[in-house]
């Protein structure tokens, strides 16, 4: 629902929406929890609501506000692991308790932003073409949304826990499997939402 709140106040809106949502995603990917038994990771819902921002800036105001987006999350994100090992660097004081818990926190965020960045832009860029090809083809936006984020999410899934997860995480596969089957989930859920998109867009632009 933030989505169309973001696309109700614009391209700006989504864009601005679609960075915090890809910084959150590489943020929140160290949890673990277990899920009907199988350890999984807790960001897959920020993954998902990154790409419909995408597709919704490329069917409303064009592929290359599309890219303009990815390319400025990108920066968003170059621009937070950055921020974070510098604070990193700071020496605590003798009474401060939170030095180890950012430790913990963000101990593996260049390795895991480093492959979110191959990851992001690799797919993004599989993901403009293809919904591109999408649009000459199928009239339906709901359809070509849920086609296109299952096929992208599909390739940032198995990527991205390769290069980001393996070592770090209990079991690549169980991720795999289970954040896949979630964001699949959840976008098969949220496309009958995206016939309705039209009627937030208050500065559509001719594509």
């Amino acid at each position: 629902m933030f989505v169309f709140g973001a696309l109700r106040l614009g391209k700006n809106g989504l864009i601005a929406l679609s960075g915090l949502l890809t910084i959150f995603a590489n943020l929140f990917v160290v949890k673990e929890i277990r899920l009907f038994g199988l350890a999984v990771t807790c960001s897959d819902v920020f993954a998902v609501g990154a790409i419909l921002s995408f597709n919704l800036l490329q069917e409303y105001f064009g592929k290359q506000e599309a890219k303009l987006a990815v390319k400025i999350s990108l920066l968003g994100l170059l621009f937070f692991v950055l921020l974070v090992r510098i604070h990193l660097l700071y020496v605590p004081s003798g009474h401060d308790l939170t030095q180890g818990a950012f430790e913990t926190v963000f101990s593996h965020s260049f390795r895991i932003v480093s492959a979110s960045i191959a990851t992001f832009y690799i797919v993004q860029l599989w993901d403009v073409w293809f919904f591109e090809w999408l649009q000459n083809r199928n009239h339906f936006l709901s359809v070509r949304v849920a086609i296109s984020l299952c096929v992208s999410q599909f390739f940032d899934t198995v990527l991205f826990s390769i290069l980001g997860l393996y070592g770090i995480v209990e079991s690549v596969i169980h991720v795999i499997l289970v954040s896949f089957a979630v964001k699949c989930t959840i976008i098969l859920l949220s496309s009958p939402l995206v016939s309705f998109a039209k009627r937030f867009v208050k500065d559509e632009i001719p594509v």
